[in-house]
Formats: C-alpha cells, structure tokens, sequence
C-alpha cells in the first residue's frame, strides 16, 4: 500500500546482503514503491543476494538514519537513495563503512570513488553527441545555454567532451531569462555581425547615394549569401515554450540544419513535434528497444507498466546480483572493465564514482526521431 513502508526482509548472510534506500512514505512514496518493485524483479532469482528496503521519508536526515541502520546490519550495498540532497547525507556514511553506493541520482556531483550516480546526466549524453558529430568530420562546437543548474551541467560536460575529444574550447554563451538574452546570445555565437554587417553596411551606402543604379545594387547586396557561421555544431538545452521561440532565431541566424548540427537533450523526446522545423536535430539517449523486455516484465508481474525511473533500480539490483555472483561488492567488482548491461542499455562504473553509458543518437525528422546511430553495445564500440 501506499504510504506504508514494506516490512524489512530478513537479513541474509554478512557479503551478500543488499539494502535499497527510498522514500517509502512521503510525497514520493509511490516513485519508491515502483523501485522498489523494480529491484525486487531483478533479484527474483535464486542466486541473487537478499534484499532489504529501508524508508528514506524523502528526506536527507532520513536517508542517513536508514543508511546507518543498515550500515550497522552489515549489509555489502547500498542501492539508492533517490535524490542528491540524500545522497549527499548518505555518501560520508557508507565510505566511512567501506560500503559502496548506487544512487540514483543524476547529479553527477554527487559522484566519488564508491559512490556512483546512475541517473543519465548531461554530462553523458553530451557527450556521445560529441562524438557523433566528430565522427561527421565537425570540429567547431558550441553551445547556447541558460543560466541554471542544468544548464551548468551541460556547460561542462561540453567543455569536458571537447578536451577528451582534442577539439578546440568550444564557445559557450549563457543566458538569463527572457527571450531577449536568448536572441542575444544566438546573435554572438552565430557571429552574426561579423558575417552580414560588411553586407548590410555596403547596403546602407549605396541606398544613401539615392540613384537609379544604386537602389539596384542595394537590392543585389540584399541577395548576397553571407559568409556561414564560425561553428558547425551547436548545442542547445531549451524545451517547451522556450524552445518554440529558439526554433526561429536559429534560421534568422543561419543556424538552421542546413549549416549547423543542433543538438539537445534527452527531453527533446517529449518535444519531436515542436522540433519538425529543425529536422536534422540531433539528442541522445537510450534506445527503447532495449528497455523493451524490462517493461513487459514489470507490467506482467505488477500489472501496471513501471514508471520512467524504476530502470534505475532495476539496473541496479542487476549489478548487485552480477557482483555477488562473482564474489562481492568491493569497488574493484563494480568498476569491472566490461561494464554491464542493463534495462537502459550498456553502462560502466569508473573508479572515480563516475559512470559511463551507451546511448543512441536519434535524429528528429519532421516531427519524430528515428535512431541515426545505435547505442553502443561494448565499451569498445564508437561511441561508448
């Protein structure tokens, strides 16, 4: 039910004994019960590891006193908590214990060696789109960025996937809110005055000169092309209401599909109509194929489908079956080289807490978006 928190399993033996952290009771009770599910699903095999739920209450001082109670038990994992406030309670905790953490948070900050954040962040998915569009031969990336959190997090995964990639610094432009710091940073990036003010300044003189002959070469200046844009690849994060005013400037700027890669992130999904006017667009995320067999797992044991984050889980709970089959849960065993495969295709613990991820790119095409280039299937394919 709802609002209650399911008793604690009993504790299985020393090395083998997973705690997952969630919020059980709360305002995000019915996102920890579906994890919840998720986890157990995984673990519903015989060799799996026993595992038990402690109630977080959503709360960062919650998160810590279920974590020191399951510290205390002896448990070899901790799966969760949900957010990054909670984590960040949790972390000290667990590395204190020499116990390891996957949360399932997508604030990649939260990241450090034994705590691995398995939420698909920025970071990653700007990178793969890195990587396709060196792969295309573009080697002049940008970005046009808002002032906030998310935006921060895009910013730097760019600067880091330029330098990991040898690509020059990419130009990154922030803007506040409102339309008008949007429309300015669009100008800067594109180098519009650069590019068509030599034009329009020709323009000016020769209609100043007010003669027959002038007014004629006015109007050929006017159907000069201008030189193109000083990038070809820009990335973007505005959705909604905000990306529908973006959609006009980019041709205004010449930085429509025809000259530009434009790229976005991972909620572009949710945003393919408004995106027809860029067809070309380009987003990465995880290929749903692949979360497919998940999905009809989860919906034929709960008879509901499970809800976006629930994957999260369910990964993660795979990874603690794999590790305990193979011997434990020490940091080694997690950051195997190979990685794992999950319901949201290939990801990978690093040593240093951060995790990488195989990702498709998909291409909007008037109105939708089809996979232009496949996740990767190995750490060793292009791409990964």
């Amino acid at each position: 039910m709802v609002g209650m928190a399911p008793p604690v399993q009993q504790p299985g033996p020393p090395g083998r004994r997973v705690t997952i952290l969630l919020p059980l009771t709360g305002p995000n009770a019915e996102v920890g019960q579906a994890l919840l599910r998720a986890a157990q699903l995984a673990l519903d095999q015989p060799d799996a590891p026993t595992l038990e739920a402690r109630d977080t209450a959503g709360t960062p001082s919650g998160a810590a006193d279920a974590a020191k109670l399951a510290l205390a038990s002896g448990t070899g994992l901790l799966l969760g908590p949900l957010t990054a406030a909670e984590t960040g309670a949790v972390a000290p905790l667990a590395k204190a214990a020499g116990v390891p953490v996957l949360a399932f948070t997508s604030d990649a900050a939260q990241a450090q060696p034994g705590v691995w954040t398995l939420g698909i962040t920025p970071a990653q998915q700007v990178r793969r789109m890195v990587l396709a569009v060196q792969a295309e031969g573009k080697t002049r990336v940008a970005a046009v960025l808002p002032k906030n959190a998310f935006g921060d997090a895009m910013a730097s995964g760019l600067t880091s996937a330029a330098a990991a990639a040898g690509l020059a610094e990419p130009k990154i432009m922030r803007y506040g809110s409102g339309f008008a710091p949007l429309n300015a940073a669009l100008r800067t990036v594109s180098g519009y005055d650069a590019r068509h003010g030599p034009i329009e300044q020709q323009q000016q003189e020769a209609r100043a000169r007010g003669d027959a002959d002038s007014r004629r070469e006015a109007a050929e200046l006017g159907r000069q092309t201008p030189p193109p844009p000083p990038i070809d690849a820009l990335l973007l994060a505005a959705a909604g209401e905000l990306l529908g005013q973006t959609i006009p400037l980019l041709a205004y700027y010449d930085l429509g599909p025809d000259q530009v890669r434009v790229m976005g992130p991972a909620l572009w999904a949710r945003e393919t109509p408004r995106l027809s006017a860029i067809s070309g667009a380009w987003y990465a995320a995880p290929d749903p194929a692949q979360r497919a067999p998940f999905e009809q797992t989860y919906a034929a044991k709960y008879k509901s489908p499970p809800r976006e984050l629930a994957s999260l889980a369910y990964d993660a709970a795979g990874i603690a079956r794999v590790a305990a089959i193979s011997g434990g849960f020490a940091p080694s065993a997690l950051s195997r080289p190979e990685g794992f495969t999950g319901a949201d295709g290939l990801l990978a613990l690093q040593p240093d807490g951060q995790v990488r991820r195989g990702l498709a790119i998909f291409e909007v095409d008037h109105g939708t978006a089809r996979i232009v280039q496949p996740a990767p299937q190995s750490l060793a394919a292009p791409g990964a």
